[in-house]
């Protein structure tokens, strides 16, 4: 998928801001109805693994050729959604194919345990002058959905989730503004020979019905390595809850396969400020990967922007959570009043069974633009997954703010590095959330740092008047090394007053 994450939000606010006025429109249906179920999904997902892989059916050429500007002048009426004027809970909007989207998705209705195919209804669309008159034919169909809900006030449906593009999709919390994204799965990221991306092809979508609180969605994932049925029951609110279950068969063995995969952006911010000329102090999806291990640790690693790729694996076994996070939420942290970076949703993802022995990995892309997204995250089991078998997982996915604090430890506020006053040391502050422990005397706490090459300082603590918590401060000299992993964290008598703070130095 070449779109870049600037593009699908302008487009996606693009379409919210002018959709127009008009009367509800019923549901174009083709084809006959034709009985549903989670167990129907999963054996025609069995099924279709033991065929060769066929892709979706690309629309004409003429709606592949669109200018952006052009693909800009076509939105959906959102009076005319899917459920509009009906007393439903959910209401769905469509977005047209083309240009980013050359292969439309297949999207059909569940009632009464009955499915029936949307048919692709141009009228449902606004345009302006600029779009072209472009053929329909039996190729067309949509390219992804959105789904509306009553969030803060009763007979206005906002948006909370968005399933658009390969496997990707995304939500937000209310009030929020959309930021990272999640995909189905993902298939060799970062490997030399490059990613494949599985698609969603299917959808079918189960009529709410007055009083539900829960949008139930379920998905067919196809590739040439892998075919899966993913069932989504999504609930709205302050975080957007994601249920997930998915059975995936493999057609050939996968080796590096990515479960619960998440992708972010991120530039720069205090650790790596020096390499941009941006009026802006830090510009960012997302600020950090949370772990919570089986061990019971949480892991904090600031992410970087780093001059080559680099993957870094924490291993683990059946982890209790992890996620990338947006700490920074104070707008002046980013002085950018378009953007709304510090609006952006947070997502954590809790396994629902043992996943047994793996890690979680990080994959970190170089770049140069906050239109890319370059961060990815994802639960990479440690054996391969055998071709002609079944493997089922679950989770959950909250879209909105950090999890609850499963330990009762300090959090990492901020990271900082740079040169110090004599434009030699390499310096690194850390700064802790304020702590009952911290409340003590700071000489009782244990100042752990290391690193795997090159010397550091004795760390020094204080306590730092403008946030409330401590600042654990030191310096390092990597030597000729190219990169440096770093460590570190406070305890008292053997106890963790904090996250254990991890990171990855590069020259």
């Amino acid at each position: 998928m070449s779109l870049s994450r600037r593009s699908f939000l302008t487009l996606l606010s693009a379409a919210a801001a002018m959709a127009g006025q008009g009367a509800y429109a019923m549901p174009m249906f083709k084809g006959e109805d034709r009985p549903f179920s989670k167990d129907w999904l999963r054996a025609e997902a069995a099924r279709r693994a033991k065929s060769p892989y066929s892709p979706m059916p690309q629309v004409p050429q003429s709606w592949r050729d669109l200018s952006y500007d052009q693909y800009k002048s076509i939105w959906f009426n959102s009076q005319k959604g899917l459920w509009t004027g009906e007393a439903r809970p959910f209401q769905v909007d469509f977005f047209h194919p083309g240009l980013y989207f050359p292969r439309p998705v297949e999207i059909s209705i569940v009632e009464g345990g009955r499915a029936r195919v949307l048919g692709f209804d141009l009228s449902l669309f606004d345009k302006t002058d600029k779009f072209p008159d472009l053929p329909v034919d039996d190729t067309m169909g949509y390219s992804g959905f959105r789904l509306r809900s009553e969030l803060r006030k009763a007979g206005i449906f906002e948006e909370f989730a968005v399933f658009q593009g390969a496997s990707y999709f995304r939500a937000i919390g209310t009030g929020q503004s959309y930021g990272l994204s999640a995909r189905g799965l993902t298939l060799s990221t970062g490997e030399a020979d490059g990613e494949e991306f599985p698609d969603f092809t299917h959808f079918w979508m189960e009529a709410p019905e007055p009083g539900d609180k829960t949008m139930r969605v379920h998905a067919l994932l196809d590739s040439p390595s892998v075919t899966g049925a993913y069932h989504f029951e999504i609930t709205p609110g302050a975080a957007t809850r994601m249920q997930v279950t998915a059975t995936l068969f493999p057609r050939v063995e996968l080796g590096h396969v990515g479960i619960a995969p998440l992708t972010s952006m991120f530039l720069f911010d205090e650790t790596n400020r020096s390499r941009f000329d941006d009026f802006r102090p830090a510009v960012h999806d997302s600020d950090g990967l949370l772990i919570w291990n089986g061990a019971g640790e949480l892991l904090w690693r600031p992410l970087a922007n780093p001059a080559r790729l680099q993957v870094s694996s924490f291993v683990d076994e059946g982890p209790r959570g992890f996620g990338l996070m947006q700490r920074t939420r104070r707008a002046e942290d980013f002085a950018d009043l378009e953007a709304h970076y510090h609006k952006r949703p947070s997502l954590w993802i809790t396994p629902g069974e043992n996943w047994g022995k793996g890690s979680v990995t990080l994959v970190e892309i170089p770049s140069d633009r906050e239109i890319y997204d370059n961060m990815v995250a994802y639960w990479r089991p440690r054996e391969p997954l055998p071709a002609g078998t079944a493997h089922e997982m679950s989770y959950e996915m909250a879209w909105g703010g950090e999890p609850p604090r499963p330990r009762d430890v300090a959090g990492v506020l901020n990271t900082r590095m740079g040169k110090g006053f004599d434009q030699e040391k390499n310096v690194v502050t850390i700064d802790f959330d304020d702590h009952p422990a911290f409340a003590e005397d700071l000489e009782g706490i244990t100042r752990f740092v290391s690193v795997n090459r090159g010397t550091v300082s004795k760390p020094i603590l204080q306590r730092n008047p403008g946030t409330g918590g401590v600042r654990l401060a030191f310096s390092f000299d990597p030597g000729e090394a190219p990169a440096v992993e770093m460590r570190a964290q406070l305890t008292r008598d053997g106890r963790s007053l904090t996250e254990v703070w991890l990171y990855r130095w590069t020259a």
